[in-house]
């Protein structure tokens, strides 16, 4: 079979479906469960032959878990994630379909977790489906994992990955959300690139809290709860953390730069080369490029007082750090607390995962995903990077050797900007292609097995 042609039509209008069904996690109490079983019960009608062939288990209420049986028991499994869960739509906002009407118009499907992140979790599933469909019986053991709580803190994820290690499988390869397929990743690269994560960050949630002398506030103390605080925060500059480069900005600028004009070749090339020399630049460059290499913190939250005219006794303030590559929760939290330095501001830990380590990019493993890259988006070149932001693969790092992050859809700078915000939409074509994808990945991977047919 030509695996550049679709199997099948009526792809968008599967994914519509999809759509259509609000299991906004952050909501579930209020809209109950009844649309997240909704969606497992429609995988099974959308996709009766993967329904047919896979083993299905429900772990916890929102954890999905299916087992592709493999014709080799030695070969460790793949492991295909996605999460079916979406972040709240404001209908207040202006969206131009309504956001959960899995509107098809003008090439795309729009709607709430069309790219985040049930878009990327069809095109798993349809190249199951396709291939069952073709008689293709995978060597290694194929597991698709799917949550129904990523955006809420991924305990359905949790607890799949905990269930097989317990069971002793360690997974040969992971995929989870992550990269994309977007064209102009630096200034002066052009063509298309192929964005995969290869680590990342951690993260972590602090609670900074003073007390102070309450009262009337017409007399205040020379240091109020919340001007504690407010001068805590302040210490808390960029600077805090130090820059460093993780080996895949180093990989990613090296490769880009082969991709680049003029001046700028050379500008990549040296940056690849000279990591303290990178991360200085990136750090002065400020936003994406300075979260690329150190360690954020962002204030987030702030509590305290009861009337214009009160001064509060307590005050509170949360922050959300971002960790590097090659940094821990505990040395952030001494690092916040020095860099506070002082006593009467508590520090205390709310949660938090340690970032992951860098999964290689000399290893088989990526040769299948740039292969599967090539054969979905023939001009696209496979970039390693840095995920900013977290995602259920980070509780499968811990005992997987290979975890990638990458959803093998084309997202323009819009397209991008609408996850999480206003008029999300996915083009059918990349639908089309990100099926591609993963079919291409499947095959792979069972001939790198040497068994399966």
């Amino acid at each position: 079979m030509n695996d550049t042609i679709p199997a099948r039509p009526g792809v968008a209008e599967r994914l519509s479906r999809m759509i259509q069904l609000p299991t906004v996690s952050a909501e579930a109490a209020e809209r109950g469960p009844e649309p997240f079983r909704a969606f497992r019960d429609l995988l099974a009608e959308l996709y009766p032959l993967a329904a047919a062939a896979l083993e299905f288990e429900q772990v916890t209420e929102l954890g999905l878990l299916y087992r592709w049986r493999g014709t080799d028991p030695s070969a460790d499994p793949l492991v295909l994630m996605a999460h079916f869960d979406v972040v709240p739509a404001d209908t207040s906002d202006a969206w131009t379909h309504p956001p959960f009407a899995g509107v098809i118009d003008d090439g795309y499907v729009h709607g709430r977790g069309t790219l985040d992140d049930k878009g990327p979790l069809l095109v798993v599933i349809e190249a199951v489906e396709n291939l069952i469909s073709e008689g293709f019986s995978p060597a290694r053991d194929v597991y698709l994992s799917f949550g129904g709580d990523e955006e809420v803190g991924g305990t359905a994820a949790q607890a799949i990955s905990s269930l097989l290690r317990e069971r002793g499988i360690t997974p040969w390869f992971v995929l989870d959300e992550g990269g994309a397929v977007v064209d102009a990743p630096l200034p002066g690269v052009g063509g298309t690139t192929a964005m995969v994560g290869v680590g990342e960050k951690g993260t972590l949630d602090l609670l900074l809290s003073a007390r102070g002398e309450g009262g009337h506030a017409s007399a205040p103390p020379s240091v109020t709860a919340v001007g504690r605080l407010a001068r805590a925060v302040t210490r808390l500059t960029p600077t805090t953390f130090a820059a460093r480069t993780p080996s895949a900005i180093s990989d990613m600028l090296r490769l880009l730069s082969e991709k680049a004009t003029g001046g700028r070749r050379l500008l990549y090339r040296t940056l690849s080369s000279v990591p303290p020399v990178a991360a200085r630049v990136f750090a002065a460059m400020g936003g994406e490029p300075a979260a690329l290499v150190r360690t954020t913190i962002a204030p987030t939250m702030q509590s305290g007082g009861i009337a214009s005219n009160v001064l509060p006794s307590q005050a509170s303030v949360t922050l959300n750090l971002r960790i590097a590559l090659g940094e821990t929760i505990d040395g952030t939290i001494a690092r916040v607390r020095d860099r506070i330095h002082d006593p009467l501001v508590d520090v205390a830990f709310l949660h938090g995962d340690d970032p992951s380590p860098e999964s290689r990019t000399d290893n088989e493993q990526f040769a299948l995903l740039r292969e599967a890259v090539t054969a979905s988006y023939p001009d696209a070149t496979t970039v390693p990077y840095v995920m900013m932001a977290a995602t259920d693969s980070r509780y499968f790092h811990r005992f997987s050797p290979a975890v990638y992050r990458f959803a093998p859809l084309a997202m323009s700078v819009a397209q991008r900007g609408s996850i999480h915000g206003v008029d999300e939409r996915v083009e059918i074509a990349a639908l089309e292609r990100g099926e591609v994808f993963h079919r291409t990945l499947i095959r792979a991977a069972t001939r790198r097995t040497g068994a399966g047919r």
